[in-house]
Parts: structure tokens; sequence; C-alpha cells
């Protein structure tokens, strides 16, 4: 058995409790689905298709989940969170960003620090689950370890925090495996946009191939990442404002922005971004594709991230339902493949390519904030 053990820390406030129990897949034998019951047939067909294009998942908070519980494994099954190995199985999940969550407002040394020791904790997790889990830090190792079968863990994003400032802790965090980063809640990357420093910052970010997550910034940031970043950006947790009048939700012009800059919006399976109930989350799903287009709309579970989530998706098994949900909806197989795998590869293999092609222009920034924003 693979379990870990931790000195039991202080509650985080909002943070999942233990996952609702599975209700019975609407599609089988005497289970009284609901009313939007997709039919056997439909989620036969489901699982097939995500057997073949697992599900790329965009934010996990299991982290900081599991930082606070005394023992857990997740091979075995993990009643206490709503992701564990048996359920990514049964979800068809083949790889997903483990985020290092911070409480809020630490800053400074602490941020950094509690990033370090997530990063630890998502490598020692790792390496305790070999049979389940692997490291998948770019394109290539991540369909490497779907073809071992084992789920592919992608730390990150983590927040701006985390830098210190510091160019210099980015590239260490870098080395030490993070793949994304949100640009937000920094002097900066906030609501008036990215200063200069945070411009170098994304430059630099696109030389290491680390990927930007501008989930909750500020339209100008967004827009100013667009202008600058060499490489396609993400929007980690984001559904579509038109539908649902969330700050974290985009609205249509900067979906436009983000599909013209080949980006990718990860729509969270949350009731308060999406809505209830499966159907909801469908109906942001068609929005971004239908905005943004089909080639930058993907899945973010957020799950054991301390938010509720739509009843027939309570956990990371579901996402059979919600792919036999776009199925009676008329989503081709190409665009759930799509939606489930190929868009974020994708995007990991472009910031892949430019990684290599800014290495070969630019020498690692030694440029500091006081010099550029003071």
């Amino acid at each position: 058995m693979a379990e870990l053990r931790y000195d039991s820390g202080p509650g985080v406030g909002g943070m999942d409790g233990p996952a609702e129990p599975l209700p019975a897949d609407p599609g089988a034998p005497g289970a009284g689905g609901p009313a939007e019951d997709p039919g056997t047939g439909l989620l036969d067909r489901a699982h097939a298709l995500l057997a073949a294009h697992p599900v790329a998942d965009g934010y996990s908070g299991l982290p900081w989940a599991l930082r606070h519980l005394p023992w857990f494994d997740l091979e075995l099954g993990e009643s206490a969170v709503a992701t564990d190995v048996p359920r990514m199985r049964q979800g068809h999940v083949g790889a997903l960003f483990w985020a290092l969550h911070l409480p809020e407002g630490l800053t400074g040394d602490r941020a950094v620090s509690a990033t370090l020791e997530q990063l630890d904790l998502v490598k020692t997790v790792v390496r305790a689950h070999p049979d389940g889990l692997r490291l998948g830090c770019a394109p290539g190792p991540v369909t490497d370890v779907r073809h071992c079968g084992r789920i592919a863990v992608l730390p990150g994003p983590a927040g701006a925090a985390a830098l210190g400032d510091s160019l210099g802790i980015l590239r260490s965090l870098h080395g030490l495996g993070l793949r994304a980063l949100t640009l937000s809640g920094a002097s900066w990357a906030s609501e008036a946009g990215l200063t200069r420093f945070g411009e170098e910052v994304l430059r630099e970010m696109n030389r290491l191939g680390m990927l930007a997550d501008l989930s909750g910034a500020s339209a100008d940031t967004l827009r100013r990442a667009c202008a600058v970043s060499k490489a396609p950006l993400l929007c980690a947790r984001s559904a579509a404002r038109a539908l649902r009048p969330h700050p974290a939700n985009l609205p249509d012009d900067l979906l436009a922005a983000l599909g013209a800059a080949k980006g990718l919006c990860l729509v969270p399976l949350t009731a308060e971004q999406t809505g209830p109930s499966v159907r909801d989350v469908a109906d942001h799903l068609g929005h971004v594709r239908e905005v943004a287009g089909a080639h930058s709309v993907g899945l973010s579970g957020t799950y054991d991230a301390g938010s509720a989530h739509p009843q027939e998706l309570a956990d990371a098994s579901c996402y059979p339902r919600l792919i036999a949900e776009l199925l009676r909806r008329g989503w081709s197989d190409t665009d759930i493949a799509l939606l489930t795998w190929e868009n974020v590869q994708r995007v990991l293999r472009e910031a892949d390519f430019t990684a290599r092609e800014a290495q070969r222009r630019r020498e690692p920034s030694t440029l500091t904030i006081a010099a550029l924003d003071g």
C-alpha cells in the first residue's frame, strides 16, 4: 500500500471535505437517472471516446488538500478527497495539473517557501504511487506516461507571489518542475495590466517553456499578455461570462482574443462558475467553442480546490457523464478529442517549441523589478 503520513495541519477554510458519494451512472440498468439521462448508448460511446482521448484536466487542488490529511493512499482510494487513482481511471483522466494553492494573503518569502514545500509534496506523492502516477513535464513525457498506463502529473499553476519578484526564483521553480504560473495578484500583474517587469516575466516564461495562466487576471493583463507572449496562454479556470457573471469568467471579447492568440480556456466544473447541473457546464463549453473556437476550449475539474460541483460531476470519475451530454448535443468525435486531450497537448508542444527557439536567441534575463518598474 502506498501510504503517506503527515502531521495534520490546521484546516483551510473553504477546502473540500469528504467527496460526495458517487451516484449511479444514469445509463446503468436500474438506475433512475435524471431527466437529462443521455442513455446507455451515449454513455458507452463516451467511455470509448475517452479511452482513446483521455481527459487532460487543467486544475486540481489536490496538493493543498493532501497536506492537511494525517495519511492517505491515492492508489487504494481516498474518501477524504475527490481525486484518487481509481476515480481518475474510472473518469479516464490521462493527465492533470496539480495547482500549488496558497492561502489568501501569503506573500514574500513565506509564499516562496510554501510553493517549494508543495512542489516537494507533489514529487513525494507521485513517487509513493508509482503504479498510478508519474511526473509528465513536457508533451512527449505526458504521452509516454499515458502509454505506460499511468496518469501524468504536471505541477502548477502556482501563484505569482511564488516568484518573490525574482526571475532567478522563476528559473529555480521551473528547474524543480513547475510548469505553469498564474499572472495575477502581483504588483507587476494587477488590475492595471502587466508592468514592464511583468512583461519580462512573461518573456522569461516563454524562454523556459512555462505556461502562463491568466485566470482571474484583469482584462488589460490578458490583452497585454496576448500581445507579448510568443507561446499560447491558458485560462485554467474560466467559463463564459455571457452565461454566468462570475468575475473569473471571460466576456466574449476576451474569449475571442484568447482564441485568436491560439490560447486555451479551460472551463471549470464548479457550480459557482458554470452552474448546478451537467447541462450548465455543457452550455459553457458550447459557448466557449463557438466564440473562441474548437481548438481553444478544454476542461478543468477544479476538484479538491474548495469549490462545490454540479450534482452529476461530484468527483474525477464523472467525466463520461459530461461527454455523454455533449454527444447528445451533437458534438463530433473530433471536437471532443480536442476538448479532452488534444488542445492541452498542442499548447504544451507549442510552448516547448517556443522555448527551444527562444533559448537560441536569448540568454536568461537578469533584469530586476527595481530596474524596470522602479
